[in-house]
């Protein structure tokens, strides 16, 4: 249980931290139908449109928000740009089409629910490019629709090697987001590292079914805790915030995830394993202005590209207080053999 000055109190840091690590003020409230930003009178991007499509808010400190971000760098480099925060699951068809109906070039869907209403839509316009950041959900997608395999099981399996390594007790934990089956799977890659690192590790994981309820992450990463674990580890946005909460609450360490998560529990904090979504949302942008956007594919980048740990905004990759020298190096060979591809091992989505 937490008290209510508890919660508040958690509150303040939180949005503190938001303000810290952001790196674009992000705009207030959810619009209800697509807000579109004001193009630029000229542009060096030749008037490409671009739209950016979320699930969940672009004040999340890390997921949703670095992908905002990185449309907002577009913006800056002359792109028409629009976005919708918070949609959900229903309503994905009818703002994908509207967003098609006026021309926008790139859609961007940020997340596992686009990918079956990209795979139904974007055939109806194939004139526009639609990228979803899930994988590509069969053998054969729409000529005009990209899809990504963001490198998620190597993500999970060093985040696993890391905890492994961190963990005096012998117990890790992972608190997850979304019932869906790349959080299942990155569920069950982080206890294939954990084991594969430390032999006899306990590595637990609770898929809480939602990215936005801080709560149940609290209560996840409490129940954890409460059977032994001393490292938790999160890939839950919203989510993961509260489980960093119950977490440090409960005296145990955490590692962050999507963003350099130092500021939430700097003193507890070992590491924050950063997805670089900024930068691949330009990707996308510059791909679509200069015909280069990979239509029909998936794109596989490393780990390494598209990933990085990192500590205290990037100061260091680790807390030296809690990760001695000799553990990160052990760790770093783990990350080397990942991006190198000499480490195998078979995923699980169930």
């Amino acid at each position: 249980m937490f008290t209510k000055i508890r919660s508040v109190t958690w509150t303040l840091l939180l949005l503190v931290a938001l303000l810290v690590t952001a790196c674009v003020a992000p705009q207030t409230g959810a619009p209800a139908a697509p807000a579109t930003e004001a193009p630029a009178a000229e542009t060096t991007a030749g008037g490409v449109k671009v739209a950016l499509m979320l699930s969940g808010p672009i004040t999340d400190g890390g997921w949703h928000q670095f992908a905002y971000e990185g449309l907002m760098r577009l913006k800056e480099e002359g792109f028409d740009v629009a976005f919708t925060e918070n949609i959900p699951q229903a309503d994905i068809p009818q703002i994908t089409r509207g967003y098609a109906d006026d021309g926008y070039q790139l859609i961007i869907g940020h997340g596992f629910e686009f990918g079956s209403t990209f795979l139904e839509i974007a055939p109806d316009y194939p004139d526009l490019s639609f990228f979803a950041t899930t994988f590509k959900p069969q053998e054969e997608i729409p000529a005009n629709t990209m899809f990504i395999d963001p490198a998620y099981w190597d993500m999970a399996y060093s985040a696993g090697a890391l905890a492994a390594l961190m963990s005096k007790s012998g117990v890790i934990g992972l608190v997850g987001g979304g019932d869906n089956p790349t959080q299942r799977g990155i569920k069950n890659t982080f206890i294939l590292g954990a084991e594969a690192t430390v032999p006899g590790i306990t590595a637990l994981g609770i898929v809480t079914g939602d990215y936005s309820d801080a709560a149940k992450g609290r209560e996840a990463a409490a129940t954890m805790v409460g059977n032994g674990a001393d490292i938790i580890w999160h890939a839950a946005d919203v989510t993961g915030l509260g489980a960093i909460e119950g977490a440090t609450a409960e005296g145990a360490l955490v590692l962050g995830c999507y963003a350099d998560q130092t500021q939430l529990a700097p003193d507890k904090m070992g590491s924050s394993i950063a997805m670089d979504v900024s930068n691949m949302v330009v990707k996308l942008g510059h791909d679509v202005r200069d015909g280069s956007f990979a239509a029909g594919t998936e794109w596989q980048p490393t780990v390494e590209e598209m990933w990085h740990w990192t500590y205290d905004a990037g100061q260091s990759a680790y807390n030296d207080k809690l990760i001695t020298p000799e553990q990160w190096a052990q760790f770093e060979t783990i990350w080397n053999d990942l991006v190198a591809g000499k480490i195998e091992y078979e995923v699980s989505n169930d």
